[in-house]
């Protein structure tokens, strides 16, 4: 058994036991202590579960966790994935920066910088408060507590009426027609601010394309996907459904246990 198996069903397991242990993993899988453990690392480091001691537990019993959840969880790798796409920011742009825990690192990292940021998420606006620069553009709206994003048709008009130079988009799933999300007003302002973009860069990591969450609401197809930027490397038959000039750039080399 892979560990793409594996993982997949321990987040059965997790739907109804809630927690588990590390040394009944390994029985249960008939592997090493150590490579349960890097199951449990590669499920927690990617915001899929919580890692708590001697094991780990679900996130929340909701189908997409909330912002707050996510949030919680101190991820390694969400930090390089927020790194590479700090590259892609530059003085003198315009960007919109959607909602997504990634994507609030990576708003941290542009504090000093002179650009100039829209976002409709509470929390980026609040990490780019710690410098006079960037300056932001909080759109304003119904705030939706658990995703902690604003949203109205007035903010759809001001999208309208901006040229950025990227749109910064997270996801809670990919499917092999597009990006989607599991709240239509959270797809509607991705879908504007990424028809009014030069470049259009997704961050996703390998499971939100595996992932049978419930997300119904598609807001960009992935042939409109420039870059994106994942933590593992993606298998080819996800590689092909992109263009063919999209730049997918994982921050990790796959690792193969057992």
């Amino acid at each position: 058994m892979t560990q793409e198996e594996r993982i997949e069903e321990i987040k059965k397991m997790l739907t109804v036991k809630h927690h588990l242990v590390t040394r009944d993993l390994a029985k249960h899988f008939n592997v090493s202590f150590d490579t349960a453990r890097r199951d449990i690392l590669r499920l927690t480091s990617t915001g899929q579960a919580i890692r708590v001691h001697g094991g780990l537990m679900e996130v929340n019993r909701d189908d997409v966790p909330n912002f707050l959840a996510r949030n919680q969880v101190d991820s390694p790798i969400k930090n390089k994935m927020a790194k590479m796409a700090r590259r892609f920011v530059h003085a003198g742009q315009c960007d919109f920066i959607g909602p997504s825990t990634t994507l609030k690192q990576l708003c941290n990292l542009l504090n000093g910088l002179d650009a100039q940021i829209v976002t409709n998420l509470i929390d980026n606006s609040l990490e780019l408060m710690q410098s006079e620069l960037p300056s932001v553009r909080l759109l304003g709206g119904k705030i939706n507590k658990k995703q902690r994003f604003n949203y109205s048709v007035t903010a759809l008009n001001i999208l309208r009426r901006i040229k950025f130079n990227t749109a910064f988009i997270g996801t809670s799933s990919v499917k092999e027609d597009g990006v989607y999300s599991n709240k239509m007003s959270d797809s509607e302002l991705s879908k504007t601010a990424a028809s009014r973009a030069n470049q259009v860069i997704l961050i996703a990591e390998k499971y939100k394309f595996m992932n049978h969450s419930t997300s119904p609401y598609m807001s960009i197809p992935l042939a409109k996907i420039d870059v994106l930027i994942t933590d593992t490397p993606l298998p080819k038959d996800i590689q092909k459904n992109f263009a063919e000039n999209t730049q997918i750039i994982p921050v990790m080399k796959e690792a193969h246990y057992d």
